[in-house]
């Protein structure tokens, strides 16, 4: 497989400006500025072809059957699948509806399943997040509550920016600040590798808005736990 075209695309980690994207929260994932300069096929043949270069240093031989097709199924697995979160033209569409009710009780959604990967290792990240909001004029569908949860979580990740992004969207989309965000998960780079603890668990939050008052962060913390 010939080397990509690299004339416009900086490969120099060490040198290139990695300045963030700028976002409207401190919380946003740290993205070059071009970002989004590569269609997806030309990133999918990118990390084709290095996704293949590692693995021929690492002295596997690719012409094995089983090898040989790896890096190219790899590299769309990180375009299409494992880190489509990274790309804002796959963020999900929360369409609202009026609170025709006036339901202003706790609205719990839990055992969200959480697929991310590490950021500092690219090994995955499994576990599941309980979300819960009281609404005020509006309220979205429910299963637009897990998309929230799996758009962010596509993309390399650490689990205290997955917890505060997560409620950062739903107090945009749903126009309120009560909103409760709690994640548990397992780091495969703990379990894995290092410490090889497979008996951890990593526990985050984010309360915000009338749950920051104990009586609600409480009957939210009982609802996830029965």
């Amino acid at each position: 497989m010939d080397k990509p075209d690299t004339t416009n695309i900086p490969l120099d980690l060490e040198s290139e400006d990695t300045d963030p994207i700028p976002t409207n929260s401190s919380i946003g994932t740290p993205l070059r500025p071009d970002a989004f300069a590569l269609s997806d096929a030309e990133k999918i043949e990118r990390i084709t072809f290095y996704f293949r270069e590692i693995m021929h240093t690492l002295g596997l031989d690719l012409t094995d059957d089983s090898l040989q097709g790896t890096p190219h199924r790899v590299a769309k697995m990180y375009v299409n699948e494992v880190f489509r979160g990274l790309n804002p033209e796959n963020k999900p569409h929360a369409k609202l509806f009026e609170n025709r009710y006036a339901y202003n009780q706790m609205l719990v959604e839990r055992d969200i399943t959480i697929y991310s990967y590490c950021e500092h290792h690219f090994v995955p990240i499994i576990g599941k997040a309980h979300v819960a909001y009281i609404p005020e004029k509006n309220v979205v569908g429910l299963s637009k509550l897990n998309r929230i949860v799996q758009y962010f979580a596509k993309r390399p990740q650490v689990q205290e920016r997955l917890t505060m992004q997560i409620a950062d969207e739903l107090k945009q989309v749903l126009h309120t600040q009560n909103v409760a965000v709690f994640i548990e998960a397992d780091h495969l780079c703990v379990m894995s590798r290092g410490v090889n603890d497979v008996g951890s668990s990593t526990i985050t939050t984010e309360f915000s808005g009338l749950f920051q008052e104990d009586k609600y962060r409480q009957e939210f913390l009982q609802y996830i736990r029965k």
